[in-house]
């Protein structure tokens, strides 16, 4: 049987979660001092998402980069390979805060859009 403690995140309190498991069927959860801590240690244990806060480079901006984020969690095993794609983008000034800057990254189902506007140099 594996077992894993899991920090949980879904609240400010920070409860260490195990979670005993037999492959995919989790046996028992544990530790959680609210009920959200069970769907987050689920979801950690059987399929761990992430947020990707990062940045790309603008062309003829008056800042040299935007950051972007994914718009939904995505497989936290994709993170290296959008972060390779996204090495690779380079998105033209003037850009708008939420603007869609890659659509379906890496083929998670999830656009990368940016956290701030950028305008065109004068």
């Amino acid at each position: 049987m594996d077992q894993r403690t899991i920090v949980c995140l879904s609240c400010p309190k920070g409860c260490r979660v195990t979670v005993k498991a037999n492959g995919d069927d989790i046996k028992d959860i544990s530790g959680h001092e609210c009920p959200q801590g069970i769907e987050y240690a689920k979801n950690e244990y059987l399929n761990p998402t992430r947020i990707l806060p990062t940045t790309v480079r603008v062309k003829n901006g008056q800042i040299a980069l935007v950051p972007v984020k994914t718009a939904a969690p995505i497989p936290k095993g994709k993170i290296g390979e959008a972060m390779q794609k996204l090495a690779e983008v380079e998105v033209e000034a003037p850009i708008k805060l939420g603007q869609v800057i890659v659509e379906n990254i890496v083929e998670t189902g999830v656009d990368v859009v940016a956290t701030r506007s950028i305008k065109a140099k004068n």
